[in-house]
């Protein structure tokens, strides 16, 4: 079974650059996309053989996620339960035979931080929501979720701690959730392996590689076994984050 997640940047600016494309090239079970920045209607997008869920913000031309499969859902929910939260578009869950798979767009803590105390807030809800899907059966978090977790997970992590998705705060968020039952999968399969998802669209910085590893697949430890390969996908283009897929025996 394969997985692929993106964050797109803009979906109909990805379609410019050849998001069809790549979408039946990498001919994935699942497709989970976030940053889609559309409402309803505004992009006429499907694949024979795939139904597709969509969650957009009630703000035009922000944030919003997709979810293509082609393996019908038992349950299609939309962001956590709270209303605090479910403004944005950010959250859509599949509930599957064995599993739940839940694509996420986190809430970036922003310039100067502006955002840090909501994310927090954000963070421990939503953790709360997916050890409420873990007791029930698997899940298969996938997103952007806005955080470099170690420094190997960054080009340049001296110059940039403290800055938006590498706080100390961000980052201890990252490890309460991997400590109450969930692992990185990249992570887990490659420990010391460099690999980044994103690069600014400033300073040439997708030329120089100086990038930030924040898509991820995280799973429920007991998905570990099941687990064949996880990879980062940094040749294909179209946004400024690259798929990062996740395959399972």
């Amino acid at each position: 079974m394969k997985l692929i997640s993106w964050n797109v940047n803009g979906l109909r600016a990805c379609e410019g650059k050849g998001f069809s494309d790549t979408f039946r090239e990498l001919d994935a079970d699942f497709f989970c996309l976030q940053e889609t920045k559309m409402q309803a209607g505004q992009l006429d997008l499907a694949f024979e053989g795939y139904e597709s869920y969509w969650n957009y913000a009630d703000k035009k031309g922000y944030s919003g996620t997709a979810i293509f499969t082609k393996h019908h859902p038992l349950n299609v929910t939309y962001g956590i339960g709270i209303d605090e939260h479910d403004h944005e578009g950010r959250v859509i869950t599949l509930e599957m035979e064995d599993f739940y798979l839940v694509t996420c767009y986190t809430p970036n803590s922003q310039d100067g931080l502006k955002r840090l105390d909501y994310r927090m807030t954000w963070e421990n809800d939503f953790r709360a929501y997916l050890k409420g899907l873990d007791a029930k059966k698997p899940v298969i978090l996938c997103g952007d979720l806005n955080v470099a977790h170690q420094e190997i997970d960054l080009k340049n992590p001296k110059t940039n701690r403290m800055n938006a998705g590498f706080t100390d705060q961000e980052r201890e968020q990252f490890s309460t959730l991997l400590a109450s039952g969930f692992t990185d999968s990249f992570r887990y399969k490659y420990p010391e392996q460099v690999t980044y998802s994103w690069w600014s669209y400033r300073f040439q910085a997708r030329q120089k590689n100086a990038g930030w590893r924040i898509d991820y697949f995280v799973i429920s430890d007991r998905l570990r076994e099941r687990m064949d390969d996880a990879r980062i996908h940094t040749q294909i283009l179209g946004s400024d984050h690259c798929p990062v897929e996740l395959t399972l025996k």
